[in-house]
């Protein structure tokens, strides 16, 4: 006997019994009972040894089968024509701007495929800020920022010279090229052109609001997120990443949208398979419920006569090259190369028109189809949807780039295609005015004006919008924090322990505690954090269903939904993206939240970069906190995790106000002032911190030096008595601050040296300083100068300066042409090591000896001292000087 396929029906008959049987228990039982008594099915044949391989696909048709589609109560024929006039003025905003000003740039044709999809979000599902039930959020995919733009012009929100100025924003305020808050802060609310961003942010987006929600802190019952992207945006890891967290969380209030217009920028996304089947399998594989919207209404009377099955099969079978073919080569291809596979595909369209089978629609641009799509969505409870809707990259463009590869960076459209274009879309624009691409706006008491605004009014105002109501909030004064002001006196600690004491002292502080949100990817313990898991709980959307193996002990893992830590797991960029979406809640929700991102130091800023300008973008508030920082006080890590560079790449993000503080007081202040700037201020800045993991005792703040701490440089012990002999400047950060206290002692002891030693927490803050004086000097040249700040704190001071730090030299080097005196940087370029301290620091040659002999050799070098004296003291350290550099080894 034949082996027989699985597709092989070898007797059609029973095959009929069921299928009937079926459709009998979907008409008397409804779909509930239909899938259960599937299931059950499944699992009798698993047990008895069937092997039933698991495919989370189903047939390539859409999910909502056309009599169960919600409709739609807008009007049909008013909304057609808005959405062409909207389609006219963003292709008009890019080729405009190409036209006057080359090599603007710009995209047309993602925005063309997405029309439909925005435009009914828009007048039917998008709350506003003015809603009773609060505004939604959305994510918009960045290539299409013309169309909103051209939709916020036909609303009356922007005028035409604004659209005249799509990506010219330097000279003047113009239109941002895509989502940029920082530059359109009443406009724009996230920023997510850097594909895959838009995805995590919304994910983690969806989780803070039912953070806020379970915690009481704000009501979010009735509001969405939803995040548009493209199909072959999800090839970022970050866009596919975090999916099952989403479900797992149940965030029931989060919607993607993807537009598969199947194709990317180069070609095809899956030339060579299905990307919605592809993506079908992921979001149904992690939890998600999947709503495919792939054929539009003209397909329905095809559906409905295939009794045969050869249409379904034949959309099974095609791929995605192929499909962009029908489209782009038009009904004559599609009939020969599509209906012609099989005689029943080919008698059903046989008394067709080539232009009736070119018209044959796909389901993300039928406004009755997405519409049903949104309203299932939007209904959905209990686990996060994605709508995987099938769109024609470039839809109307024709010649100039419909369906084809080249259509992504598509800038320039000729006269020919722009006229027919306008005959598609019916626009009342003559040839004349069509050659000039004018900008289209109906008058004010139009109906198209009237219908669009009384949409959004009703929906609760316009979108996008970015609406701040600054909470301020009561910052507690330094004083609160006075036990790590008075230092820790013979006891030795770490400064990441000392910032877990202020965190649980602000957390416990009556005015601010609940706002304060500690996010922690699964390092708690390492941080030793891990008392703070019972008195604030750790935040779990289902509480805590089992007994926790440690809950005899004092710090127990406690999970619960009021639970205030999010403990996010091993995830970098979801700890960012939980993060910013907390540092914006003042923004999204008029809740200003304090968040605490504690990380390993090395998977900050070079793991999550991105997000990390991302954040800076979207005016997030908030503390990011690098612990076990530096490249040689993390011990025995080695390479991948000793961090010696992180400070140079946040001292290159402009609101990133970047510190390396060495002491408990110097944090404590840091911290305080970081409060006084976003809480009670409103700047829209963020503050990176560094801390470490070296025990050891912890001064008192000296009076008078909080300024200083600030501003980046404060002298934290003066020479004593007059200077009479080769005198220093010693500078110093974090916990190599205690490497140069002790080169001072032995300069003094063994060589006769002073020196004045000075605490920088900040040398990117003394630079930003320093640039800001050198600036307005340049523009007032007749104006007294001003002096920089590290130039007035070393003016007048004795002998050459000597820089350590834990840091790559490129980060103290930053002040080299302020320091007005000789300046010598010592830091740990080259591939971190695992060892232990003493041994790193003299490798990376930063130690107290190395300090030693570069203040010997700057004096050596003006004279001060002969230089016989170094080549003593490198011999007395045991220094081999014929050694390799650590940069390098």
């Amino acid at each position: 006997m034949a082996e027989q396929t699985p597709s092989a029906d070898t007797d059609p008959q029973e095959t009929r019994e069921w299928l009937d049987a079926l459709a009998s228990v979907l008409q008397r039982e409804g779909p509930e009972r239909a899938h259960f008594l599937l299931e059950t099915l499944n699992e009798k044949a698993r047990r008895n040894g069937t092997f039933l391989p698991f495919s989370a696909n189903t047939a390539y048709i859409n999910t909502i089968p056309p009599h169960l589609e919600a409709r739609s109560p807008g009007d049909h024929a008013l909304e057609w024509k808005i959405r062409s006039i909207i389609r006219w003025n963003a292709l008009a905003m890019v080729v405009n701007s190409n036209r006057e000003h080359a090599g603007i740039g710009g995209h047309i044709a993602t925005f063309q495929s997405a029309a439909t999809l925005y435009d009914v979000g828009f007048n039917h599902f998008w709350k506003g800020a003015d809603h009773e039930l609060g505004g939604d959020l959305i994510y918009v995919q960045g290539h299409n920022t013309p169309g909103l733009y051209a939709r916020a012009f036909v609303e009356g929100r922007l005028g035409e010279e604004q659209l005249h100025r799509f990506r010219m924003e330097a000279l003047a305020p113009g239109l941002s090229s895509y989502p940029h808050p920082w530059l359109m802060p009443d406009f724009w609310q996230f920023a997510t052109v850097s594909m895959g961003l838009g995805p995590i942010q919304a994910i983690y987006q969806a989780r803070l609001m039912k953070y806020l929600h379970n915690r009481g802190v704000a009501n979010m019952e009735g509001r969405k997120v939803w995040c548009f992207c493209g199909d072959g945006e999800m090839d970022e890891p970050e866009s596919l990443g975090a999916l099952d967290i989403a479900a797992r969380e149940k965030l029931d209030n989060l919607i993607f949208v993807v537009n598969c217009n199947l194709q990317r920028l180069d070609g095809p996304v899956r030339g060579n398979g299905k990307i919605i089947q592809e993506l079908e399998g992921a979001f149904r594989g992690a939890g998600w419920n999947v709503i495919k919207l792939i054929w539009g209404s003209a397909w329905d009377p095809l559906i409905a006569q295939d009794t045969s099955g050869k249409l379904l099969q034949a959309f099974n079978e095609t791929v995605d090259g192929e499909y962009q073919n029908y489209k782009a080569k038009g009904g004559a291809y599609t009939r020969e190369h599509f209906f012609k596979k099989y005689p029943e595909l080919e008698r059903m369209v046989a008394t067709w028109s080539d232009e009736q089978i070119g018209a044959l629609n796909r389901g993300g641009h039928d406004p009755h189809k997405v519409y049903a799509a949104y309203a299932a969505a939007s209904a959905h409870t209990g686990t996060p949807t994605v709508i995987l809707a099938k769109t024609v990259k470039g839809y109307g463009m024709g010649e100039a780039g419909e369906g084809q590869n080249i259509t992504h960076s598509q800038k320039k459209v000729g006269e020919e295609a722009l006229r027919k274009f306008r005959d598609r879309f019916q626009l009342p624009l003559t040839d004349e005015q069509v050659a000039n691409t004018p900008f289209y706006r109906p008058p004010p008491d139009s109906p198209e004006v009237k219908y669009l605004q009384e949409r959004r009014k009703a929906l609760g105002g316009p979108l996008p919008a970015r609406k701040v109501i600054e909470e301020t909030l009561e910052v507690p004064a330094l004083q609160a924090f006075d036990k790590l002001l008075q230092g820790s006196g013979e006891r030795e600690i770490s400064t990441t322990m000392a910032f877990v004491q202020l965190l649980q002292t602000l957390c416990r502080d009556p005015k601010v505690g609940k706002r304060v949100v500690p996010i922690v990817p699964d390092e708690a313990r390492t941080f030793g954090m891990e008392g703070m898991f019972r008195s604030l709980g750790i935040y779990s959307v289902v509480g805590q269903k089992y007994n926790p193996e440690d809950a005899e002990q004092l710090s127990f893992y406690k999970e619960d939904i009021k639970g205030q830590i999010l403990e996010e797991g091993i995830t970098e960029a979801g700890s960012m993206s939980s993060w910013i979406a907390a540092g914006t809640s003042y923004a999204n929700h008029g809740v200003a939240l304090m968040p605490f991102y504690i990380f390993y130091s090395m998977f900050g800023f070079q793991r999550v970069a991105d997000l990390a300008w991302a954040a800076a973008d979207m005016r997030t508030r908030g503390f990011l906190m690098g612990a076990t920082a530096g490249r040689t006080t993390l011990n025995g890590e080695g390479l991948q995790h000793e961090d010696g560079h992180s400070h140079t790449f946040a001292s290159v993000i402009p609101n990133c106000r970047t510190y390396d503080p060495a002491f408990a007081y110097e944090l404590v202040v840091l911290i305080q002032q970081g409060m006084k700037e976003m809480y009670a201020e409103h700047r829209d800045v963020y503050y990176y911190l560094s801390v470490y993991n070296e025990n050891y005792q912890q001064p008192a703040m000296p009076a008078g030096c909080e300024s200083g701490i600030v501003r980046g440089m404060y002298l934290l012990k003066p020479a004593e008595g007059a200077v009479s002999g080769p005198h220093v400047q010693l500078l110093g950060s974090g916990a190599l601050l205690r490497e140069v206290l002790a080169a001072a002692e032995i300069l003094k002891a063994d060589w006769g040296v002073s020196s004045d030693v000075w605490s920088v927490p900040s040398f990117t803050e003394l630079a930003r300083d320093a640039q800001d004086c050198e600036r307005w000097n340049l523009l007032h040249p007749q104006a007294t100068p001003r002096v920089a700040y590290v130039t007035e704190c070393l003016t007048g001071m004795t002998g050459p300066a000597i820089a350590s730090s834990d840091w790559i030299r490129a980060w103290p080097e930053q002040i080299r042409a302020y320091v007005p005196m000789p300046y010598h940087v010592l830091g740990t370029d080259g591939f971190g090591r695992s060892d232990n301290r003493p041994a790193l620091r003299d490798f990376f040659e930063i130690d107290r000896r190395w300090v030693t002999i570069k203040a010997l050799k700057a004096l050596a070098e003006q004279g001060a001292i002969p230089a016989e004296r170094v080549t003593q003291a490198i011999k007395i350290y045991g220094i081999k000087p014929e050694r390799v550099a650590p940069w390098k080894a």
